[in-house]
């Protein structure tokens, strides 16, 4: 038990430390290094992997199968607002996802189970990931050796909208995917007192942002969980002026990888025809981000028993659809090997309930002895009485 609470102390402070040092996708130098140092102390062998990722693996010749367990690294470009003495020192950068949570628990982890190694049955690699805040981390780790000779994946998020002591670890879809869209309007700019002699993309770019919305509830079917939100609009003018271009865009959400293909068939047939009824020409690109997080059925069976077993028999938290319309790119391992990936609750009364990408969000530190009982239980290694 000394070693258990030593390990939880060291993890708190840890994430304390990344909270002051937030770093952005692509950009996490300070934060692999210093998991890069903490490793060290803890006599475990690493490996850089997609420049700023961490690959570590314990009890490498264990003839058991393989797991890996993953943490992101990446804070956001947001301002933060939250009151704490650990708050980050970086103007306009904050861990608002409680990724730095998420690295915490899993160097955690990776103390608890290293001062278990002999007892493992199998290997456990552990990877600690950059830039899953848009940035294609996960692929990128892929694509540099992260899951050679992985059997299967585990990870997690902590989520704001679930009470502590409550998760979510379904079969098939938990999280959905996402893509893009901009669309850009050209029409015939001039006076606004002579609307006949233009060709107002504003009018078109208003009736498209209209149009758009028909498409989940008209042109797809009602069991689909599908978004489409217009989420930007720029059309830079003055009050007297009848601009010559407008440009708007957004954001796609769905649950269904094969639905991708014709939401973005249909967001580029409505934009287009919709602006040629105003006299105007549109230009639509759409862009592919991450797929559907989709549990493998085995994967999440071992999870949902790893969490009754240390959350309690009513564990699971019946009072959110799922899937959640948020994307995550641990997607890219699912699509290679078997896994499962849980949200875990972590409001607490009046706390924690401040959500992702917030500038008021704050992480609940008592998660991390939680997860970190979770991981050690899917690897078969003792956990504290």
């Amino acid at each position: 038990m000394d070693t258990w609470h030593s390990v939880m102390q060291q993890a708190v402070r840890l994430r304390h430390q990344l909270h002051r040092q937030p770093e952005l996708s692509w950009e996490e130098e300070n934060t692999s290094r210093v998991i890069r140092e903490q490793l060290d102390a803890l006599d475990i062998a690493w490996r850089s992997c997609a420049r700023y990722g961490t690959v570590a693996t314990l009890a490498p010749q264990a003839k058991g199968r393989h797991l890996a367990l993953r943490g992101d690294i990446d804070a956001l470009p947001i301002n933060e607002l939250a009151d704490l003495p650990y708050r980050s020192q970086t103007h306009g950068k904050m861990h608002a996802c409680g990724h730095d949570g998420h690295t915490a628990a899993l160097w955690a982890a990776a103390a608890w189970l290293k001062h278990h190694e002999a007892k493992l049955p199998g290997p456990v690699t552990l990877l600690f990931q950059p830039a899953e805040e848009g940035g294609h981390g996960a692929r990128s780790m892929i694509e540099d050796g992260a899951l050679e000779g992985v059997d299967c994946i585990y990870g997690w998020h902590n989520w704001p909208a679930i009470p502590y002591g409550k998760a979510v670890c379904p079969d098939g879809p938990v999280m959905s995917g996402n893509g893009t869209f901009e669309i850009e309007l050209s029409g015939k700019g001039g006076h606004a007192s002579q609307p006949e002699l233009c060709r107002d993309p504003v009018l078109a770019a208003a009736a498209i942002t209209l149009n758009l919305q028909q498409i989940v509830s008209r042109r797809l079917p009602p069991q689909s969980a599908s978004v489409i939100s217009v989420t930007q609009f720029e059309a830079i003018s003055a009050p007297t002026v009848t601009p010559e271009r407008v440009k708007i865009g957004g954001s796609i959400r769905l649950a269904q990888p094969e639905l991708r293909a014709t939401i973005n068939q249909l967001i580029e047939e409505i934009s287009v025809d919709t602006a040629r009824s105003y006299g105007v020409s549109a230009q639509v690109e759409t862009v592919k981000r991450y797929e559907a997080t989709i549990n493998h059925t085995s994967a999440a069976a071992d999870c949902r028993q790893a969490l009754s077993e240390v959350l309690g028999p009513d564990w699971q938290h019946d009072r959110i659809h799922l899937p959640i319309m948020a994307s995550e790119d641990f997607s890219y391992y699912l699509n290679e090997v078997p896994g499962a990936f849980a949200l875990i609750g972590m409001a607490r009364e009046d706390n924690y309930q401040a959500p992702c990408h917030s500038p008021h969000y704050v992480f609940n530190d008592d998660l991390i002895p939680k997860v970190v009982e979770v991981f050690a239980r899917l690897c078969s290694a003792p956990v504290p009485e």
